[in-house]
């Protein structure tokens, strides 16, 4: 992290309250190989995209999926390739190992491992957002998260345990896939371009005061010792023995 920036980071509270972001790109679906090869041919031309992946979630323990989707954004239009029906095809191979189209993901150490699991492939030109961000101060690792501070804005992650391998993508599943792609290139557009200044975010993190070392050393006053009230069966013995040494007084005289 720049040690120049603020501390940034937003909490859960604050970010149940922002609302929802809105996309208003294409949504392109392609399952099939010839739509694959038209699209990936139309993506190598670009200079940057956003990049994602979705995989069908699991709920047996031992029990994995393959990655089910990969989604490649422009600014204006993202490409939902269903991984699941085609495969990890040589063109999508050719652009993931492509190093003049940087490609802006989150989390990408997961993505790619994943991803490996179905084919080999050496990435090039990618820009992880985690390691990124820390540049600017902001601390927090999600993209949601990531997101609402720069934007003030939250990414629903409503359809993120969803079955990605469904027959037909609903119009929510294709909406979410395709921003988490999109925000990534957005955030790092805003985030290079300068239009996102540290010192002016809602979410700077107030640090509490250090302790020195002084403070650290220092031994605390021991507590006086509190007297215990005599208890009734203690006030009885010490009256009679009063009595007894009276007694004896009395007895020496």
């Amino acid at each position: 992290m720049d040690p120049q920036y603020p501390q940034i980071a937003i909490s859960k509270e604050a970010l149940s309250q922002l609302p929802i972001v809105e996309y208003h790109g294409e949504i392109t679906v392609v399952d099939t190989i010839e739509e694959a090869q038209t699209a990936l041919e139309a993506l190598e031309k670009e200079a940057i995209v956003g990049f994602d992946t979705e995989t069908r979630p699991t709920f047996t323990k031992g029990r994995t999926h393959t990655v089910s989707l990969v989604q490649i954004a422009t600014r204006e239009r993202c490409y939902l390739i269903r991984l699941n029906r085609l495969g990890f095809f040589d063109e999508l191979r050719k652009f993931m190992e492509n190093e003049n189209v940087r490609k802006i993901g989150l989390s990408l150490k997961d993505d790619f491992f994943v991803l490996h699991k179905i084919s080999e492939f050496e990435p090039q030109g990618f820009i992880d957002l985690q390691a990124f961000v820390r540049d600017y101060g902001i601390t927090d690792s999600s993209l949601q998260k990531i997101f609402a501070v720069v934007f003030g804005q939250r990414i629903s992650k409503a359809q993120r345990l969803s079955n990605w391998e469904a027959t037909e993508l609903s119009p929510a599943q294709q909406l979410y896939a395709a921003i988490d792609a999109w925000a990534c290139l957005k955030l790092y557009d805003e985030l290079t371009e300068g239009r996102f200044d540290p010192f002016k975010s809602e979410y700077i993190v107030i640090p509490e005061p250090e302790i020195t070392e002084e403070e650290k050393t220092e031994v605390p006053a021991p507590k006086p010792e509190k007297k215990e009230a005599a208890t009734p069966e203690k006030k009885t013995k010490m009256r009679r023995k009063r009595t007894t040494a009276k007694t004896s007084k009395k007895e020496k005289e």
